[in-house]
């Protein structure tokens, strides 16, 4: 046998009279064997390959009759339409250009996902493909004559290639060959549409205080740069309908959340809630962001499992980050969800302006810190004290130097001051305006080592010393903005741990510390830091559970280990001389091949100054474990040790497989209050694949073993 190649044949022998243009595209036949009867019929046989455009055919045999303009194409036949589209038949008749004819005992298959069998394919030109008693599925197919885990027939069904849909005709959904639904007619996207108008997947929902119900939202394609999805919410105790709009710019996108219900839990209250979120880039380097919570009533968001926010924060700010600038303004409106909380007596409406600059003076050496910040809060309230207003201006400068002294120490100098002018209405305890000035510097001492062990391990050990010293005196302004004090690893050699500049640490400090980590090249990493702040005069500001109460503040020790095989432990503590502890904290996570799991323990100790009027205690563990390729189960649950009750719980199980995916859950609540009440939802969910661009991986693909 020679190997034959035939370029342009089909379009290019003599006597070949088109009726219309020839395609600009020639076709390329390759063949063992290439010949030409005495009918005048072109025949290649044997391994037959033809090209024509984007289309790629093989088969075993090819007959071209020129008189007709046809041929007639003996099986298998593979025929690869493009990327996404491949079809084979048994035998077909199509033209010379390969576009139109008809193929029997065909399959074709979408996006290696979607498989449709039918008697005969009919293809109209090169867009549409009509196939005849169809069966669609996109289920693993066995030889043993067992049905697809799904399937849908129909009479008829149009492909329409530029579209990309599927139009069905007289068609039936049936699971393992039992009709359940029958659609007289029926549009689907094929899997290459990654968004197009239609149903997706319905959810089955049944809460203890909503009842069951169902969820069928509907996709809206209204542009390629924007949609909506409508979802109706039907249950026994409520009528909801949910909106999500999305849009997308040139320089940004935005997204609207929101539902509107009337139920049995608020009887003749219209009840709803609308989340909104933005970004945009601005000229020069601005970022525009915003977004905006609003409710109706403080338990909606979570009776409808929407959000577990109790606090509400709409904002939106300007900001711009280079290399040595930095420039931020916003304004927060937030609104407290909490029983108990009167929010015209909080600080509703925040503002914030922020600008940092960074210099390197040549004659100084260096580098020069410059930086401005605004802050306003504000109260409805107009109650003395209760409805205080508070609004500040500060202005820093810090010069920062650092040198390598003798034996591998390094030295960091910080020398500067801070300006604050505060403005206090509605508050007839204190001066309406005042100032302060606050001159500080410092000098920290570090001493970083390192050590190579045997088998590439590296240690690294860093102790820290450092003196501060900051002047001026407090003015008497109330504590709106530092009410929140954090002791750890990242403010241990700060000229003040106080968050906000309403409050600053004063008079003479030293802070000492160590930090080691070691790296272990088979995958081991272990880090810890030991800290303790020492001060000339105790500040009386500092609270209980801050740690730095008093001349010798707690004991901050906080670690991390890491293990290649998936386990990782961080953890964090303050406790004094005699171990007591004023907080405590740890989070283990391991991560495996089919496992992984997380818990967390957390300890507060009792603070009034903080509003917590008794220890807080509470355990969290969540967690899945794939049980085989197909199912997946997962778990979480939060317990309150101090109420010594559950705080809550859920539950839920997955079944992935290559044509259908379900999801099931049960989730419980044990919050009770004057809004909220203790809730078990139940949810299903039901999705079939090969519909969406979205493909399931090939470790959920079933086999057809026994």
């Amino acid at each position: 046998m020679r190997r034959a190649l035939l370029i342009c044949l089909l379009f290019l022998h003599p006597g070949v009279v088109w009726a219309q243009d020839p395609p600009a595209d020639p076709a390329i036949l390759i063949a063992n064997e290439i010949f030409i009867t005495a009918e005048r019929v072109l025949v290649a046989r044997g391994n037959v390959e033809a090209f024509q455009g984007t289309t790629r055919l093989t088969a075993s045999e090819i007959r071209y009759d020129r008189s007709k303009g046809a041929l007639t194409i003996t099986g298998p036949i593979t025929m690869q339409d493009g990327e996404n589209i491949t079809v084979l038949a048994s035998a077909a008749e199509l033209d010379a250009n390969l576009r139109t004819g008809l193929l029997t005992g065909a399959r074709m298959i979408l996006n290696d996902q979607l498989q449709l069998a039918a008697v005969q394919i009919q293809r109209t030109n090169e867009r549409y493909s009509q196939l005849y008693k169809t069966a669609v599925t996109s289920c693993q197919i066995c030889d043993d004559g067992r049905p697809p885990l799904w399937q849908i027939r129909a009479k008829r069904i149009i492909h329409d290639k530029e579209e990309r849909q599927l139009y069905f005709d007289g068609a039936q959904f049936l699971i393992r060959d039992v009709p359940v639904l029958y659609i007289p007619q029926l549009r689907l996207p094929d899997p290459s549409v990654d968004r197009a108008t239609g149903f997706l997947i319905p959810s089955l929902r049944t809460n203890s205080r909503l009842g069951t119900g169902i969820k069928i939202p509907y996709f809206i394609r209204l542009a390629d740069d924007r949609d909506i999805t409508v979802t109706p919410y039907i249950s026994t105790r409520t009528r909801t309908l949910e909106l999500r709009y999305r849009q997308a710019y040139v320089n940004g996108r935005i997204q609207f959340d929101g539902a509107i219900s009337r139920d049995d839990v608020r009887s003749g209250e219209t009840r709803g809630y609308v989340f909104g979120s933005g970004a945009f880039n601005l000229q020069n380097d601005f970022r525009l962001q915003f977004d905006i919570e609003i409710t109706t009533d403080n338990a909606y968001l979570v009776d409808y499992g929407y959000s577990g926010k109790d606090r509400l924060d709409s904002a939106i700010s300007v900001t711009r980050a280079r290399r040595d600038e930095f420039i931020g303004f916003g304004v927060t409106a937030f609104k407290s969800l909490r029983d108990g909380d009167i929010n015209a007596n909080l600080p509703t409406i925040v503002g914030d302006a922020v600008y940092q600059k960074r210099l390197f003076p040549k004659a100084l050496g260096g580098e020069l810190r410059l930086g401005a910040n605004a802050h306003s809060h504000y109260r409805y309230s107009d109650v003395d004290i209760i409805g205080r207003d508070v609004s500040r201006l500060s202005a820093e400068a810090d010069w920062l130097r650092s040198w390598t002294l003798p034996a591998g120490i390094r030295a960091d100098v910080t020398i500067g001051a801070t300006a604050d002018v505060f403005n206090i209405t509605q508050d007839s305890t204190v001066r309406q305006t005042q100032t302060q000035l606050s001159p500080h510097g410092a000098i920290a001492f570090r001493f970083p080592m390192t050590r190579n062990d045997p088998g590439g391990v590296t240690q690294f050990l860093e102790p820290i010393v450092q003196l501060a010293w900051v002047g001026g005196d407090r003015v008497n302004v109330p504590n709106e903005e530092s009410t929140r004090v954090e002791f750890d690893g990242g403010n241990l050699v700060s000229l003040s741990r106080f968050p906000e500049t309403d409050r600053r640490e004063r008079g003479r400090s030293a802070a000492i510390g160590v930090n080691w980590a070691r790296f272990d090249p088979q995958g081991y990493e272990t880090s810890l830091t030991l800290g303790q702040v020492l001060r000339e005069e105790a500040d009386e500001d500092f609270t209980l559970t801050s740690g730095l109460q008093g001349i010798s503040s707690n004991f901050l020790v906080a670690g991390q280990f890491k293990s290649p095989e998936g386990w990782a432990i961080t953890a964090r503590s303050l406790f004094d001389d005699s171990f007591n502890f004023a907080k405590a904290e740890i989070r283990g996570d391991y991560s495996g091949q089919r496992t992984r799991l997380g818990g967390s323990y957390v300890w507060l100790t009792q603070d009034l100054e903080e509003d917590r009027l008794e220890n807080l205690a509470e355990i969290a563990l969540d967690g899945s474990y794939r049980v085989d390729r197909h199912w997946t189960a997962n778990a979480d649950w939060r317990y309150d040790l101090t109420l010594d009750r559950a705080a809550s719980a859920g539950i839920g199980f997955t079944y992935n497989n290559e044509c259908v995916s379900v999801a099931f859950s049960v989730d419980r609540r044990y919050t009770n209050s004057s809004s909220l009440a203790p809730s078990t939802t139940l949810g299903l969910s039901i999705g079939l694949r090969g519909f969406s661009a979205q493909k399931g991986t090939d470790s959920y693909k079933r086999t057809c073993g026994k």
